[in-house]
Formats: structure tokens, sequence, C-alpha cells
């Protein structure tokens, strides 16, 4: 790996973690009251989705709402880093795991929803 590629993607993850931040705070309350509840999770494609198919409305227009700031930022990111947006979201989905607190659900390789332990 070269210099250049080392630094995009240090800088890439940098920006994308920092991006995470700047969800509204009402956002990552009913976020966070929602993952700890088991009705959302994060999935291996960098967004959020539905664990539980019978979630009240105002779970599912948050998941629409927070999916839509997160595929604006990942589009930013990707275009200042000239990676895709597949590979911002896969950076994505890694740094989420890691910030998932245990108990909560996450998206396996095989598309099953876990609780992270």
């Amino acid at each position: 790996m070269n210099t250049r590629t080392s630094y995009v993607r240090y800088f890439t993850m940098l920006m994308l973690w920092l991006s995470l931040m700047w969800i509204p705070a009402a956002f990552a309350q009913s976020l966070d009251e929602a993952k700890a509840s088991g009705m959302i999770g994060e999935k291996r494609d960098g967004y959020i989705g539905l664990v539980q198919p019978s979630a009240p409305a105002a779970v599912v227009q948050l998941i629409e709402d927070v999916n839509r700031q997160r595929r604006a930022r990942y589009e930013q990111i990707a275009r200042e880093n000239g990676i895709t947006v597949e590979q911002v979201a896969q950076l994505a989905y890694a740094r989420a795991v890691e910030a998932t607190r245990p108990g909560h659900f996450v998206e396996d390789a095989n598309g099953r929803w876990v609780r992270k332990p």
C-alpha cells in the first residue's frame, strides 16, 4: 500500500467517524433508544435496518431519515477522496460495529441479526 493510499484511508476513516457525530441530538437519542429496544441495528451495508418488522412508523421514519443523512455524507466523503460510496459504507459499518454497545444488534456476514457480545 503506498503512502497516498494510506493517507486517503486514514483521512476517510477520520472524516467518516466525525461525520457520524453530526447526526442531530434528537435523532441520536431516538436512535439509541430504538437500538436499545432491539427494534433496529447496524446493517453490513453501512446503514440502519429493522430488526423487528413490526416496528412503529416513527422508528421506520427515523431509519429513513438517518439513512438519508448517512448516504449524503458517504457520497461527500467518497467524492472528496476519490473512492466509492460502497467503500465508505464498508468503513462506516466497521466503525459502527466498534461503537455498538453490547446487546445491540448488528448484521452478520450471512445477513442475520445477532446481538453484539
